[in-house]
């Protein structure tokens, strides 16, 4: 039961890292970044109480918390993640 809690923590602290790394240059990407991290917070935890409200497990909030954890941490460890991309020239 404790090594859910153990693993949501070490993901977390992940995503945190990466979060950090991507608002530390200010961009537009960043202020993206912010706003979204903003907004995911408050809908998983509507989520997880709505879950709680329905009679889930602790274990099953966890699960839930942990995809969604999981899913971020894909999304900002992607290579080039928050980069511009390089624009190819035409040829004329």
């Amino acid at each position: 039961m404790f090594h859910p809690w153990i693993m949501l923590g070490v993901e977390a602290n992940r995503v945190i890292g990466l979060r950090l790394m991507k608002l530390m240059r200010g961009d537009r990407g960043a202020r993206r970044e912010a706003r979204l991290m903003v907004a995911e917070k408050l809908e998983a935890a509507f989520k997880a109480n709505v879950r709680m409200l329905e009679g889930a497990s602790s274990d099953e909030i966890i699960r839930m918390y942990r995809r969604r954890v999981a899913a971020n941490a894909k999304r900002l460890s992607k290579l080039n993640s928050g980069r511009p991309a390089l624009r190819r020239r035409r040829r004329k």
